[in-house]
């Protein structure tokens, strides 16, 4: 299932719904009244609810049910996560890249290389980029893919990573290089508007191998970034076995998997976003996350 939250015109409400195909989209809350069962009513209630809510999703989805355009709704981001944890540093080429531009170590690191962004980061597709220039003046980009954890993970194998996995998405790490260099990681990745995330949380079932996915971002139709999440230093089941050994993942929270080279800080002359800039991170099987970037003041 391809699940995501959306609000119609004129009504702010948050709906629970599922993309249909590539532009439709169904109300799972609307399906679920009409035939009498019981479903939680946002994303992360249905990823909190467990395997039983979501056997009754994939059955109400079955029935060829009513649909409207995804044209004709607003998505918001699929979900608030608890946290996100961020994983810097986790494609070699990345590494290069900053190394040159970013003045991090040459050396590949030996364990993730671990930061947090918090929950007021987060924003949806379609929904801006707020460009502060009192506080930046080199915003990047970095796309990557967000694994959603759906079953609590404390101290848990490589062997057993796999198993609290809920599913996928895409988060854009927007990232003020000028912030981090003068020592402020807080401020470089965790300004309001800083996580992009969406458009859709894609089941696991339906990526039978999330490390071989393309990955790519455009600024104004450019590319800039051009990957596959194979390159990936440390994989996801590592990752959520090196996070889970000192923190509990818990149902909901997003790990950004890390930036494939490509980002602004890394280019001759460098290049950032600036207010009028429209940011597309797109990723195999899920989809593209768009977000314009707009003067925050």
């Amino acid at each position: 299932m391809h699940l995501l939250t959306y609000c119609i015109d004129g009504d702010e409400t948050p709906r629970l719904g599922a993309r249909i195909g590539a532009d439709r989209v169904a109300d799972l809350t609307a399906l679920a009244s009409a035939a009498g069962v019981q479903l939680p009513g946002s994303v992360l209630e249905l990823i909190r609810a467990g395997k039983p809510a979501l056997s009754t999703a994939r059955q109400l989805l079955g029935d060829a049910p009513d649909t409207r355009p995804l044209a004709e709704v607003s998505l918001r981001a699929p979900l608030r996560p608890g946290k996100i944890v961020g994983v810097g540093l986790n494609y070699v080429e990345h590494v290069d890249e900053s190394h040159r531009s970013l003045d991090t170590d040459r050396e590949l690191p030996d364990r993730p290389v671990l930061f947090g962004k918090p929950a007021t980061a987060v924003t949806g597709h379609g929904q801006p980029i707020l460009h502060n220039a009192d506080l930046t003046k080199q915003l990047d980009w970095e796309c990557e893919l967000a694994v959603v954890i759906g079953e609590p993970a404390r101290r848990v194998s490589e062997q057993d990573a796999w198993r609290h996995v809920f599913g996928y998405s895409i988060v854009n790490d927007v990232s003020a290089r000028d912030q981090r260099r003068s020592g402020q990681w807080f401020f470089s990745k965790g300004q309001d508007s800083y996580a992009p995330f969406g458009p859709v949380v894609v089941t696991a079932d339906e990526i039978p191998d999330p490390q071989r996915l393309d990955l790519s971002l455009r600024v104004n139709g450019e590319l800039r970034q051009n990957s596959n999440t194979r390159h990936m230093l440390f994989g996801i089941a590592r990752l959520i076995a090196d996070i889970s050994a000192g923190m509990t993942l818990e149902p909901g929270d997003v790990i950004a998997t890390g930036s494939p080279s490509g980002v602004g800080a890394g280019m001759v002359p460098p290049q950032f976003l600036q207010p009028g800039d429209l940011v597309e991170a797109t990723i195999e099987r899920i989809g593209t996350l768009a977000n314009p970037v707009i003067d925050a003041r």
